[in-house]
């Protein structure tokens, strides 16, 4: 039985994942090559919400210099305007910048599976971690969000495979709480990331009779 374990562990696959994502989630086969595509597949993701996270920070520093230009010619509704368009940025970015961490978590987690005993105890916290990953980017960034989703279904595939029995070896859930404290991590570090690399907004304050006679 240990035999055919590392058989089905470090065998190669033939047909290659790049190939297709979704092909690997048909017949059960060699686990260690599907994992480590799926987890070069994550890393272009991290890759890809870096990109788009530092194209929203240039384009929140410029929307903010308006804000602050349109303050000091007493332009509220100018103001106001680029204030909400920075609000905006930024609630994006923190999206992408929590999801990025949270997909870094999954292959921290994937990086630690050593033999086919820990697949499931990883694949669990980590496929609930990429739904929500994929229901937030969703909006953000289309293409992201369907290539993530079908890097879950290669992994839920693996995880289905698990459960009927297909690798012989026994089925241990991880607790939820698990996924749960990923999120609440990545979700701690972006908002700490974002305080330290976005200003406040300044407060507007009218032009008064004073200043507006010198004007």
């Amino acid at each position: 039985m240990a035999s055919s374990l590392v058989k089905n562990w470090e065998r190669k696959d033939t047909p290659g994942f790049g190939q297709s994502l979704r092909q690997a989630i048909s017949p059960p086969g060699p686990l260690k090559p599907r994992l480590e595509a799926a987890t070069r597949s994550i890393q272009t993701q991290i890759q890809r919400l870096e990109q788009v996270s530092h194209r929203l920070s240039d384009k929140e520093k410029a929307t903010f210099r308006k804000v602050v230009e349109a303050y000091q010619k007493h332009d509220q509704a100018r103001a106001t305007v680029y204030a909400n368009e920075v609000s905006e940025i930024r609630k994006m970015n923190h999206i992408v910048a929590q999801s990025k961490l949270a997909l870094e978590a999954i292959v921290m987690r994937l990086g630690t599976v050593q033999d086919i005993g820990d697949v499931v105890v990883a694949l669990a916290p980590a496929i609930t971690v990429l739904n929500t990953v994929k229901a937030s980017i969703s909006g953000i960034i289309p293409e992201a969000g369907k290539e993530i989703g079908e890097i879950n279904d290669v992994l839920n595939g693996i995880l289905m495979e698990a459960q009927s029995g297909a690798y012989n070896f026994p089925t241990i859930m991880s607790s939820g709480e698990d996924a749960e404290q990923v999120l609440k991590e990545a979700a701690a570090l972006a908002e700490t990331s974002a305080r330290e690399k976005f200003p406040d907004l300044p407060a507007f304050t009218p032009a008064g009779p004073a200043s507006q006679a010198k004007e």
